[in-house]
């Protein structure tokens, strides 16, 4: 669980909250739209659909960040995998997104059939990994499935338990970072509903974690985020992400999924 420390009078810390507001309005202003999307309308049964939460204010279309460069990799129309990115903040949408990738009859509403017809894998890092688990909540409320859940170096409030609607979940985390380490563990809000297949750690005080190149960044993330920089640019962390995501969408296609 992630905190905060305000510190000072309260008309600075005011002024400090009215900036970060702004700052996601302004953000917001820019962000990922469902024209944008390249995911077809009501996808054929079968479907692998995997929806991916980037991390800070980081864009939804930024292929520098290890979220977005793993969606455009896994993307395979004629495969049957769909993928997309969306901001942290904007889980909204991204359900949005989902009902229109589910509503096959085009009634605005999702059946049970409808619900179980695409499989849906979910990730996201930082405080996209808040926004994963999140976005599965509400989906539970909707009584959406998903096949699979990974965090990674999650960062929020609450995101520590994975609801019942998901299959198998898992969570990548380092606890290097004196400022932010992820969450640690995770754990199924019912267990005989959710198999937590691991809570793994990565480490970034020894090579060859230590050995990513973070100089291009700027300062504040150099001096207060090394560790949790360092795991987004981790092909390890990515390379793991992609088998354990590509295995999910393969179960699924096989007849495996959620009930």
């Amino acid at each position: 669980m992630m905190a905060f420390l305000a510190v000072g009078k309260a008309k600075p810390t005011i002024c400090v909250l009215g900036l970060v507001l702004a700052l996601f309005v302004l953000a917001s202003c820019k962000s990922v739209r469902l024209s944008e999307l390249e995911t077809a309308r009501a996808v054929s049964p079968g479907t692998c659909v995997v929806v991916g939460f980037l991390g800070g204010m980081d864009a939804w279309n930024d292929a520098s960040k290890g979220v977005r460069g793993l969606a455009l990799a896994l993307r395979d129309r004629d495969g049957g995998v769909y993928a997309e990115t969306f901001e942290n903040r904007r889980i909204p949408l991204a359900v949005a997104f989902v009902d229109r990738a589910l509503d096959a009859n085009h009634d605005g509403e999702i059946d049970a059939d409808e619900a179980g017809r695409v499989r849906l894998v979910v990730y996201g890092q930082s405080l996209g990994g808040w926004a994963a688990v999140e976005f599965a909540r509400m989906l539970a409320a909707r009584l959406i499935p998903i096949e699979f859940l990974l965090q990674i170096d999650s960062v929020g409030f609450y995101d520590d338990e994975v609801p019942a609607n998901v299959r198998q979940a898992a969570n990548f985390y380092q606890d290097d970072g004196w400022i932010i380490a992820g969450e640690n563990p995770i754990r199924a809000s019912d267990p005989s509903q959710t198999q937590v297949i691991g809570n793994w750690k990565f480490a970034y005080d020894q090579p060859p974690g230590s050995a990513i190149y973070i100089g291009d960044l700027p300062w504040w993330k150099r001096v207060f985020r090394v560790a949790h920089a360092r795991m987004d640019r981790d092909p390890r962390v990515w390379a793991t992400a992609s088998g354990l995501i590509r295995q999910a969408c393969e179960l699924s296609a096989s007849g495996q999924t959620n009930s």
